[in-house]
């Protein structure tokens, strides 16, 4: 079964690199779109199979060609409206984590990918849940305090409808973390794992702020 998914999705991908921004499966994000090579990008994509590669950037190479991360996601184009200024706003749902093979060589403005989704096979098939909301208590104080302190909002009770692992995998996409502990979240084997590396992420900032506390 999962075999007979995987080869629906294609091997060759254009990515987009946003630097401190992932995106899980079985999660939604809005994306506005306005540089002409990501405006192409979407053109191509819209008329081929609807897919984009969302990957982070790294710190190092070309200013204007970084190097990649080698884990990404893949999210399918599920709603599209063009501004009348010529922009795009999109709606892209998450489908499958891969692994990029090597970058391919083209004309186009923007960048293409070959890449690899079998080391994350079971991202494509519903999971038993193991993880209850009442294991999440802790995890939501933490944010819910740390969201507080960065001036970020999220609205909880919408979160409430949504399954376990979308709503860990919204927070890791959500939470005001680094680009490095983000892509951390986003390379965990499976959701308990997961979870574990949020907690662990957590506690880092938790320590931080009450350091910080003492100190002055």
């Amino acid at each position: 079964m999962i075999n007979m998914i995987n080869k629906d999705l294609p091997k060759k991908i254009p990515v987009f690199p946003l630097s401190n921004f992932i995106i899980f499966p079985k999660t939604t994000v809005p994306l506005n779109i306005f540089e002409p090579r990501y405006i192409q990008m979407i053109d191509d994509s819209m008329k081929n199979n609807r897919y984009i590669g969302m990957i982070q950037p790294k710190r190092t190479g070309n200013l204007k060609k970084p190097d990649l991360h080698k884990i990404g996601c893949v999210g399918k184009i599920t709603s599209f409206n063009e501004t009348d200024d010529g922009r795009y706003l999109i709606v892209l749902n998450g489908i499958c984590r891969y692994e990029t093979i090597g970058e391919i060589s083209s004309n186009k403005l923007y960048r293409e990918c070959e890449v690899n989704f079998n080391n994350f096979s079971n991202d494509l098939v519903e999971q038993k849940e193991i993880i209850k909301f009442s294991d999440l208590n802790q995890v939501f104080n933490d944010l819910k305090k740390l969201f507080e302190q960065q001036g970020y909002q999220i609205n909880w009770k919408d979160l409430e409808n949504q399954s376990v692992e979308q709503t860990i995998n919204t927070l890791s996409m959500a939470s005001p973390f680094t680009l490095e502990e983000k892509q951390i979240l986003l390379e965990t084997k499976n959701l308990i794992d997961r979870k574990k590396k949020l907690e662990e992420i957590l506690v880092t900032y938790t320590n931080y702020n009450f350091t910080n506390k003492t100190i002055q």
